[in-house]
């Protein structure tokens, strides 16, 4: 059983320029919350698979994209699975956790998703647009982004590469879990501004959405954001599930559902210590 202040390692690079996005404000406003309930100590992504041990959980929050210190990255999810380290995230997520072959799989099953393929041979499937996206397996943060028109997609090497169609949609709206549970929605009114937020007010059948994709994920621990577009006939597409280190934008909360996020938060993470270590690999782990 975790003792009464569990150690936490909280996995930050608090100086990276995210675009729109304030990461070090909101993880020393994270922390100085969470400082509450645990002892925390904070590093960033490169050093967290020396300094793990002996802590009894580490957060991974906004640690900047992977590409940025893939290698670390790499050695420190190895090193967690094979020690049996709870991370939290835990590192059984399918989304961008992953890299984006979900949305190959969730087009295939039939999810509300913006049509994907990944083979020239396959792009019958996607609707007849003025211009398409292609974009990197392994992409975040639009790094390697690029908008094609039709008559240019067969020439492309789709090695590692994704297309999608353009959609014009009316807006961007995320979803924002702790575990499996809704906390809040936000959205981007403007569609050419992704990062200047207003509170969303979700209806029953948002939250359905957003909910089918949480519950398709394999993290019981954990918070994720479902990023989706409403598209021009009113319906909502998945653009993204992020489940590694997704920005929460708190700042743009009330206080109210600010306070009770990181009291969900804090809940959830306690949830995560008081599990047992299971094996290296299986579900569950991390």
């Amino acid at each position: 059983m975790p003792s009464a202040r569990s150690r936490v390692l909280y996995v930050s690079d608090l100086a990276y320029p995210a675009k729109g996005r304030r990461y070090g404000d909101e993880d020393v406003f994270l922390t100085s919350r969470l400082r509450e309930d645990f002892d925390i100590a904070v590093c960033h992504p490169r050093d967290a698979a020396a300094l793990m041990t002996g802590f009894d959980a580490v957060v991974v929050r906004n640690s900047g994209p992977v590409l940025h210190h893939q290698e670390a990255y790499d050695a420190f999810r190895q090193r967690a699975l094979a020690d049996g380290v709870r991370v939290y995230n835990q590192l059984t997520g399918k989304g961008d956790m992953a890299g984006k072959q979900y949305l190959l799989d969730l087009t295939a099953a039939g999810f509300p998703v913006i049509p994907t393929v990944d083979r020239a041979a396959d792009l019958h499937r996607l609707p007849d647009v003025g211009t398409y996206v292609v974009k990197p397996k392994l992409g975040a943060d639009s790094i390697g982004l690029e908008f094609v028109t039709r008559d240019r997609l067969a020439g492309l090497s789709y090695e590692d590469r994704l297309v999608q169609p353009r959609i014009d949609f009316r807006y961007e709206v995320s979803f924002y879990f702790v575990d499996r549970t809704f906390q809040y929605a936000l959205y981007a009114p403007r569609p050419d501004r992704r990062w200047d937020l207003e509170p969303y007010e979700a209806t029953e059948r948002d939250r359905e959405f957003a909910q089918r994709f949480v519950d398709w994920n394999d993290i019981a621990y954990g918070i994720q954001r479902v990023d989706a577009c409403r598209a021009p006939d009113g319906e909502l597409l998945l653009v993204e599930l992020e489940d590694l280190n997704p920005y929460l934008s708190l700042d743009v909360l009330a206080p109210a559902v600010r306070d009770a996020f990181v009291a969900r938060m804090a809940t959830s993470l306690r949830g995560l210590i008081g599990q047992e270590t299971a094996a290296p690999g299986a579900a569950g782990t991390g």
